[in-house]
């Protein structure tokens, strides 16, 4: 049996996008800034692609800017207004511990050039307090930037209020949406958002492309410098079959929004409740307030690579944290964030279930898991130390 659980890493390209992409590489191929008739095809069809991004996300064509994906969205958004902030001479940028390191990379270049950067804790539950986020809030201030629901462990956080706190003191707020936008209800208005950033192939459309939310008197820096596509904001041609791809699977996975929250959800629920059966496990994260299909775990006394190999020998797809540092032999910052020690912070699992997940995958992963996770225990000098009394229990 084939399980794939690894749709927070990417997920299938949706047949609708797919055939989106093909007819509108065969019907607008030209290119969108060319003056002739199928370069202004090219550009109709965009600015109809635009269109329907916005209103997805409830705000207008203009604050749309398509890119190459969430790592562009968040590194531009960060980058515009600190600069912007510190032409003013606030130098001050206040995030969280358990960004994705596209957001954390960029702001330790931001440290290295003199910037003050304060990361919030999240404590246990991996939810941040808008509360801490105001605490810090001063007239030094040029930008927030808090993540909507977190990659490695689900938890959705208090966005909507932390924005509506930086809208009243008129600090500019950014919120890397990569993982929510199509799992659960996104309105950039709703947020009190200045920026957002998501990624097509989070949500069924393909790689390598995405867009930024940029609000109507915001600034905006741009990274690539060229030509004057993207209404000057950022060069280079645009992908338009991917962007087209990529409206249509946004389209598309708001449409079944309820029904897969509704469904996932369930599933989620079912496989937490079945692998917390397991002697010395704990769940990551919040229970309640996490992505419909999002499922994060720390077995105590085995490595998380060692598990990742052995299920995929059962056919089973996960992953130990975020697909963008699975090449890292350092613990995730995300589980030390949420108290994790080291060692048991190396034992960790994700899976993230998706829109084709069924009951019997969900079956199959509560039978196999278990398993391998008691085959790797049997193995290890650790556990055994545990098992003896050498060791004390953490979990």
């Amino acid at each position: 049996m084939y399980v794939y659980a690894d749709n927070a890493a990417t997920t299938k390209l949706r047949p609708e996008a797919l055939e989106a992409f093909v007819r509108t590489a065969e019907e607008y191929y030209g290119n969108p800034s060319s003056l002739h008739t199928a370069g202004q095809r090219a550009k109709e069809e965009l600015n109809r692609c635009r269109e329907r991004v916005a209103a997805a996300l409830g705000g207008t064509a203009r604050e749309i800017v398509f890119t190459s994906g969430g790592s562009e969205s968040d590194n531009q958004a960060i980058l515009s207004a600190a600069y912007f902030g510190a032409r003013k001479g606030k130098r001050k940028i206040v995030s969280t511990a358990i960004e994705h390191h596209a957001v954390l990379h960029t702001l330790e270049k931001l440290k290295k050039e003199g910037f003050e950067i304060v990361l919030l804790p999240v404590g246990e539950r991996g939810i941040v307090s808008a509360a801490d986020a105001e605490r810090e809030i001063d007239d030094d201030t040029c930008l927030v930037s808090v993540m909507l629901a977190n990659n490695e462990i689900g938890t959705i956080q208090p966005v909507k209020e932390i924005g509506a706190i930086c809208r009243a003191r008129k600090v500019p707020f950014h919120t890397d949406a990569v993982q929510a936008v199509g799992h659960m209800p996104v309105n950039v208005k709703e947020l009190n958002c200045d920026y957002l950033a998501l990624s097509a192939h989070k949500f069924g459309g393909p790689r390598g492309v995405g867009a930024l939310y940029v609000r109507t008197g915001t600034p905006l820096k741009n990274l690539i410098e060229g030509g004057a596509q993207e209404n000057g904001r950022r060069a280079g041609t645009e992908n338009l079959p991917a962007i087209a791809a990529m409206t249509v699977a946004l389209e598309t996975s708001l449409s079944r929004l309820p029904a897969y929250t509704k469904r996932v959800s369930a599933l989620r629920d079912e496989l937490i409740d079945n692998l917390s059966k397991i002697p010395h496990c704990a769940l990551n994260g919040d229970r309640e307030a996490r992505l419909p299909g999002n499922v994060s775990f720390c077995f105590e006394g085995i490595e998380g690579e060692s598990l990742l190999l052995l299920l995929d020998e059962e056919g089973i797809c996960a992953s130990s944290g975020s697909a963008c540092t699975s090449g890292s032999l350092d613990p995730s910052h995300v589980l030390l964030a949420i108290g994790r020690v080291h060692d048991v912070a190396h034992g960790s699992l994700r899976l993230t279930l998706g829109e084709d997940t069924t009951e019997e995958d969900v079956a199959y992963l509560s039978e196999k898991i278990p398993r391998v996770v008691e085959y790797l225990r049997n193995m290890s000098p650790v556990w055994r130390d545990l098992k003896e009394g050498k060791r004390t229990y953490i979990l």
